[in-house]
C-alpha cells in the first residue's frame, strides 16, 4: 500500500467531509460515512460495516471513514501532543 497516497487521500477526504458535514447531519447523524476520492460511497450504522464495505470495494485499501457528528472527539493523549518544530 502506498502510504503517501493513502495519507493524501485521508487528508483530502477529511477536508471534503468537514466542508459538507452540515448537509450530512440531518439525515445521517451518528452514522459512519465511507469516503473515496472526496465522494461519499455510503452511510452505515456501524463502523465495522463501513470498513468491510471499503475493503470489499477498494482492494488498494485507500478510503476513509468518518463519523457523522458535530460532537468534538477527544483523541486522548494524541490530541495534546506537541510536535517539535
Amino acid at each position: 500500500m502506498d502510504q503517501q497516497k493513502q495519507s493524501l487521500e485521508v487528508d483530502q477526504n477529511f477536508d471534503f467531509f468537514q466542508r459538507h458535514l452540515a448537509a450530512f447531519l440531518p439525515e445521517h447523524r451518528d452514522e459512519y460515512a465511507l469516503i473515496r476520492s472526496r465522494e461519499i460511497v455510503g452511510f452505515y450504522k456501524k463502523v465495522g460495516d463501513a470498513y468491510r464495505e471499503g475493503l470489499e470495494k477498494f482492494s488498494d485499501r485507500i478510503f476513509s471513514i468518518q463519523e457523522v457528528t458535530d460532537e468534538p472527539i477527544d483523541l486522548g493523549f494524541f490530541s495534546h501532543v506537541d510536535h517539535p518544530s
